[in-house]
């Protein structure tokens, strides 16, 4: 396993929760039972954004977006995870695999945070200038910025997929974390490892800090333009809409900020692996979760589509 040449041999073992079989069997029915939800409740909203015309608005269409993203998301890491803990860690993940799934866990969550960061933009236009928001926010435009957030995720996770795997392995192959992640990979990487953490630092600032910068900036006015508000029923239904986007959004960027906008040397694995169930299991759960209880056309609709397709 010394020679990068001899990838085709590499095997990757998960580290187990628990080496309790009560433990990882609580565990596995904890995370099935949150994949599922989530699963769920993000078909549910894109289904109703789909089904329901009056929804469909740059708002919604980038909703129904975020959406489709967490699903795939989510199920870039919970299969290989379940599986994982229903075998006590017994299956390998080849290199190859490995790669894969790294590949595209960071394609898609880069495309989520930079989605996110489009979505914030969206409502500061919409509540500074709603009498000019559907001429700015036309479809094309909408169409343009969702598939930009996925081309730059794209070419990101290639790149930093590329460097990472073109590294020699040699040791233990025993990764800490439950999941092909960035830092816990290069932690068993022989050699210079300095041009991998240069791009894992570059990809997080792109998809961290520069869509974090954005959305702070957009809530400093969007905060602004709502209290200037004469309409109490106005404020409230703006603050509403944003206050659910922002609750994801620092749950979002919180949790990985701890992990990548940190010296790769001062990386905790344990602790890594805890906050990466967060915004791997629970916040592709919460998503659907808070944009539902916090939005009364949201909920209105689903109930609609619910009378109409079944409950017949």
């Amino acid at each position: 396993m010394g020679d990068g040449n001899q990838t085709g041999e590499i095997k990757f073992y998960f580290q187990l929760f628990s080496p309790i079989l009560e433990v990882q069997m609580f565990i596995y029915v904890t995370f099935l039972l949150i994949y599922i939800g989530s699963l769920i409740g993000n078909a549910t909203i894109f289904l109703t954004i789909w089904a329901e015309h009056s929804l469909h608005t740059p708002m919604y269409f980038f909703l129904a977006s975020l959406a489709v993203l967490e699903i795939f998301y989510s199920s870039t890491v919970a299969p290989l995870a379940l599986v994982n803990l229903l075998t006590m860690g017994k299956i390998p993940i080849s290199f190859t695999g490995c790669g894969t799934q790294m590949f595209f866990f960071v394609f898609l969550g880069s495309a989520d945070c930079i989605l996110l960061g489009i979505m914030a933009y969206d409502r500061f236009m919409a509540i500074r200038d709603p009498l000019s928001y559907t001429l700015i926010m036309r479809w094309q435009l909408c169409v343009q910025l969702a598939m930009g957030a996925l081309v730059l995720g794209f070419i990101l996770a290639l790149l930093l997929t590329i460097f990472i795997f073109h590294l020699s392995f040699c040791g233990h192959n025993r990764l800490t974390h439950f999941y092909c992640d960035v830092l816990p990979i290069l932690r068993l990487a022989c050699g210079d490892t300095q041009m991998p953490e240069a791009m894992v630092f570059i990809t997080s600032v792109i998809t961290l800090t520069i869509p974090f910068s954005l959305i702070s900036t957009s809530y400093i006015f969007i905060v602004a333009t709502i209290l200037k508000m004469h309409s109490v029923e106005g404020r409230h239904k703006a603050f509403s809409t944003c206050s659910s986007h922002l609750t994801v959004v620092l749950l979002q960027y919180g949790c990985c900020s701890l992990i990548y906008l940190r010296p790769s040397s001062s990386y905790n694995p344990e602790m890594g692996r805890a906050v990466s169930v967060v915004y791997t299991f629970v916040t592709p759960l919460l998503n659907p979760l808070i944009y539902s209880m916090r939005n009364k056309e949201l909920k209105d609709a689903l109930n609609k589509v619910t009378k109409r397709y079944v409950l017949i």
